[in-house]
């Protein structure tokens, strides 16, 4: 369990530190299915997950910003990712333990700096990851003069088939394959396990990890869960491969390392390598084949048929009215999130198709806000305590920025997108760097308001309005980088010059709405004064 809880810890302080570039750099990845591959190796590495990149590109696929075929590279790349993390980890590093842990907590309690912390979560996790192996190790001591033992591993090891099912059940089990082989190599370095037994078990392993992001996308709709389930074909099919290759073909685990643990670790490493080289090129074949064992259903991915969570019969109790008008608003942020997820894919290469869609979408956004405001306005004729009207009101405002938002990029974000398509204009590439990274922030923005909204969490408001001076300081900089460009004469920056300036600031518009998602909390708690923050929250952030 500590094994399972440190993993999850890495991976949870890389996301909360390093998210946004994250998401940016998967979905910015260039170079064909090769270069989306290696993107999709490094996010795993980094997250120490090839799940966490499956649920990524499925994510992206869902909003048009990633292809199928794209999809399904990244996550054959974020295998071999997966794997080299196996190896990193499986190395003896277990003097290391007490510096990382005196390092990891000192940086998470003692400062105040969010990405410092967040970097101190993930070292604390290395060190328990360490700390867990060795305790395993240490606890399995005694199995080794086990009269059971050597009969256990001889029934696996003459049954590989069940091996490889018990190994796939507990990578599945576990939701971290990750954490199945490292159990798998301390096991076979102890002497508990020999190799000739555990590669079937490897193999399991990894059948198990791509069921995992199957498993957990199993909710998402087609054609993007296509993505999980092509990686899973191509993975379970080698693996199967692999398997009755051992069996009839002379064991190669001896030229693979001096220990069974060294053996197994790289026999991982090469079966996941050997995989993405063999299956990469059929990436598009893939695509194909799931397209016709999955058909998207007639109207798929049209938008959903509007249904409306507001309940007339709930006016006379404000308390369950109100929390109506909550769901009510968290479905009309969660369009206007929908709309703004694939502005920079628009701003990038345009579908007119798309684009109209895009728009057509408002009209909901307008539509809940106008359902949200009657409602509202009918509750108030009732008795109200002061809370009651006070938190109408606050919803009232929320539901007017969320639609002005909706205006914004119908209006404005999508028109540009739609002129630069007509016009076959192109922005610099330093331009559009600095339209991505806003983009990409002001998104990451809007699902922190969306979770404001939600549990009223005092330091995410908090954060979300340090945002704001962020955004600022993102707009200013590129107005200045977009003048030096003009002064130096640069073609495709003079040309774009109008639409640059123009998504700059409807993304900063977009951002201070969001922010006042905040404020209400802020002022409760006495964080906020009439015209800016107090001088503690600034200290702090």
């Amino acid at each position: 369990m500590l094994l399972l809880w440190a993993v999850r810890m890495v991976r949870t302080g890389v996301e909360r530190a390093w998210g946004m570039s994250l998401r940016r750099s998967l979905r910015q990845a260039r170079g064909g299915t090769a270069g989306i591959a290696m993107a999709g190796t490094v996010l795993a590495v980094v997250l120490q997950s090839s799940t966490a990149v499956g649920v990524l590109a499925v994510g992206f696929a869902a909003s048009g910003i990633l292809g199928i075929t794209a999809g399904i590279a990244a996550m054959l790349g974020a295998d071999l990712g997966s794997a080299l993390v196996v190896k990193l980890l499986s190395f003896d590093l277990s003097e290391l333990i007490p510096v990382l842990q005196l390092t990891g907590a000192t940086m998470f309690l003692k400062f105040e700096n969010r990405q410092v912390r967040q970097i101190g979560r993930i070292v604390l996790g290395i060190a328990f990851i360490l700390l867990s192996l060795k305790m395993v190790g240490e606890a399995t001591l005694p199995l080794r003069e086990s009269a059971v033992l050597p009969q256990v591993v001889a029934y696996l090891r003459g049954d590989p088939l069940t091996a490889f099912a018990l190994a796939a059940l507990l990578a599945w089990g576990l939701h971290s394959s990750v954490a199945a082989l490292l159990l798998f190599a301390s096991f076979a370095a102890g002497g508990l396990l020999p190799a000739e037994a555990a590669a079937p078990m490897v193999l399991g392993a990894n059948l198990g990890g791509a069921l995992i992001a199957a498993w957990l996308t199993r909710g998402s709709g087609l054609p993007e869960r296509r993505i999980p389930m092509g990686n899973l074909i191509f993975r379970g099919t080698g693996a199967v491969i692999a398997l009755i290759l051992l069996q009839v073909l002379p064991q190669p685990l001896q030229y693979l390392g001096g220990s069974a643990g060294v053996q197994l670790v790289n026999f991982h490493v090469l079966f996941n390598a050997a995989l993405l080289v063999l299956a990469l090129p059929f990436a598009g074949a893939m695509d194909r084949l799931t397209a016709r064992l999955w058909p998207t259903p007639e109207g798929e991915g049209a938008a959903p048929g509007y249904r409306s969570s507001l309940d007339a019969s709930s006016l006379s109790q404000p308390t369950l009215a109100l929390a109506s008008v909550q769901r009510e608003l968290l479905r009309m942020a969660e369009t206007v999130e929908a709309m703004l997820r694939p502005i920079a894919e628009m701003l990038e290469s345009g579908d007119a198709k798309r684009i109209a869609q895009l728009r057509a979408m408002d009209d909901e956004v307008n539509q809940r806000h106008t359902d949200i405001k009657l409602f509202i306005a009918r509750m108030n004729r009732g008795e109200l305590s002061e809370d009651e009207a006070r938190r109408g009101l606050e919803l009232t405002a929320m539901a007017i920025d969320f639609e002005a938002m909706g205006d914004i990029i119908a209006k404005n974000l999508l028109a540009q997108a739609d002129e630069k398509m007509q016009r076959q204009l192109r922005f610099s590439p330093e331009g559009w760097s600095e339209l991505s990274r806003m983009h990409a922030r002001v998104l990451a923005n809007m699902q922190l308001a969306l979770h404001v909204m939600v549990s009223s969490d005092l330091a995410a408001a908090r954060q979300l309005v340090a945002e704001k001076s962020v955004l600022r300081r993102l707009e200013r900089e590129s107005h200045d980088r977009h003048l030096a460009r003009l002064r130096s004469g640069q073609s495709d920056s003079m040309e774009t010059s109008d639409l640059h300036l123009e998504v700059v600031r409807a993304l900063k518009e977009i951002n201070s709405l969001l922010v006042k998602v905040a404020y209400p909390i802020l002022t409760r708690n006495g964080d906020l004064l009439e015209s800016r923050l107090t001088a503690d929250v600034h200290r702090l952030y």
